[in-house]
């Protein structure tokens, strides 16, 4: 049940939403599925040449929607990127300056609009099948490992994140723990966890198939994160190793929804969106081994999931809307997963509140045609707290290393050596002709630095990136992050 607070939140938000609903004719469904650790290279359509993993399934979708070349998601890793979808809002303006979330209170503040509070005030039915790690508390309680059939969920889904219905579970440590709504209803293998989650998403669906009242269905999967655990069926099928077997059999679940939308007659009024949380991850891919066969998960990126580098948050991003989307398109132009909220908005003819959706740009434009784009920079931050900022071709990383996983990583004693020997502690980089981030540019071009570094300041200290009056961080956000050690 929600709180005294959350619900005179609720109905200020509906009264203020209300103003401009599309009427129901005019309104189509939405379904978000987010996979977890795919990097930008692991799809057949966005590297055909150094990707080896069949992905039928989304590349159908590519080809019958949009291709977005330069999507980004709102962080490296997991929780951060969550938070960006569900508020349009950069994670790293919350407590969590770094890392992910292992449970406990919902990164969500209790009055912070939410994406499917802001559908649901529109007429919308919303649910989430999948993983949710924003914070969870079971029977009131932080609990780190198993949790027992019977507990009642707060700071989840429903009471946080404004959802009608919720199935899944809350983070991969606890892939074991499936929850219905607010309780926790069974105790399943980790390699239960895919086929489940694509059964209910399929399921309701078809459930929705026979009510007119629009729907907002959120399926962030399990996969192919960490514990790498493939059906029997799909075991083997790449001929690469378990995480391309489990890539694949993400691929076709995202297929099954795609085809339970058909079946249901609901394809021709769905926007549907495809993506993924971050890059993919080294250790649990076997990275290694996967580039020895000819795979590159980042295709021509440098890094993979935590890193600054693009290969941590470049992701791939399709959307099909067959009423809006020509088939077959492309878009190069700069876009956040933050922007999915102002974009619902735009499309439902919703004016947001001054104090929601602070990193929110509509791509609205770019779906249907234009070249336009309302985007034009994106604020970039690594697993360790590492801030990086794009704008058009010029990228400023903040770090002279990955910030992340990758070798070189962040040491104190690097820095110390790298002043000593006259390098710079940050990499400027031309994206138009250095996608792999090879040449650092930063001694060559100062005033390029200092101009980036200023519009970050400025983004950061206002508490938005897009027009409006100034907000506030809800802690002070460290910009300048140094390693720890001596140096």
């Amino acid at each position: 049940m929600w709180s005294l607070l959350k619900c005179y939140a609720a109905v200020a938000w509906m009264c203020f939403l209300m103003v401009g609903t599309a009427t129901a004719a005019d309104t189509p469904n939405i379904v978000i599925m987010l996979a977890d650790d795919m990097g930008f290279g692991e799809l057949q359509c966005l590297n055909p040449d150094r990707g080896k993993i069949p992905t039928p399934q989304l590349d159908a979708i590519a080809a019958a929607g949009i291709v977005f070349t330069d999507a980004h998601s709102g962080s490296s890793v997991c929780t951060p990127t969550r938070y960006g979808l569900m508020t349009g809002r950069y994670a790293w303006r919350t407590r969590l300056q770094s890392g992910v979330l292992t449970g406990g209170k919902s990164l969500i503040a209790e009055d912070r609009l939410t994406l499917a509070e802001m559908l649901s005030a529109q007429g919308y039915h919303t649910a989430i099948v999948g993983k949710w790690h924003l914070g969870m508390l079971f029977d009131g309680k932080h609990i780190k490992g198993q949790v027992d059939v019977g507990a009642r969920v707060t700071h989840g889904p429903l009471d946080r994140g404004g959802f009608d219905e919720f199935h899944g579970f809350h983070h991969a440590r606890q892939i074991r723990t499936w929850v219905d709504n607010d309780r926790v209803t069974a105790d399943i293998d980790a390699v239960e966890m895919l086929p489940r989650l694509t059964a209910a998403a399929v399921d309701y669906v078809a459930r929705r198939a026979a009510d007119k009242q629009p729907f907002f269905l959120y399926v962030p999967w399990s996969s192919p994160h960490s514990p790498v655990v493939p059906s029997a069926d799909w075991q083997g099928r790449s001929g690469l190793n378990k995480h391309a077997d489990f890539v694949m059999q993400t691929d076709d679940s995202f297929g099954q929804v795609m085809q339970a939308l058909i079946d249901g007659g609901l394809a021709e009024n769905t926007i549907v969106i495809c993506s993924s949380d971050n890059g993919t991850s080294a250790p649990t891919s076997n990275l290694k081994q996967l580039q020895s066969m000819g795979h590159y998960p980042s295709g021509q990126l440098r890094g993979s999931k935590a890193d600054i580098w693009d290969g941590g948050h470049r992701v791939p991003f399709l959307v099909r809307w067959p009423a809006v989307v020509k088939p077959g398109s492309r878009c190069d132009s700069l876009v956040c997963l933050t922007d999915v909220m102002r974009t619902m908005a735009e499309v439902l003819q919703v004016d947001l509140p001054v104090d929601a959706a602070e990193d929110s740009h509509s791509f609205l434009p770019a779906l249907k045609g234009s070249p336009d784009h309302s985007r034009q920079d994106v604020i970039h931050h690594s697993v360790s707290g590492y801030f990086a900022i794009r704008r058009g071709d010029w990228k400023l990383n903040l770090c002279p290393d990955s910030g992340g996983w990758t070798a070189p990583k962040p040491s104190a004693a690097k820095w110390k050596q790298y002043r000593r020997e006259g390098r710079p502690l940050v990499q400027l980089y031309d994206m138009s002709d250095d996608m792999g981030e090879q040449t650092n540019l930063a001694n060559q071009h100062g005033d390029t630095v200092a101009s980036l570094r200023a519009l970050l300041d400025d983004q950061v200290n206002r508490g938005r990136s897009t027009p409006g009056p100034e907000r506030s961080n809800d802690v002070e956000v460290v910009i300048d992050k140094r390693p720890k050690g001596k140096s």
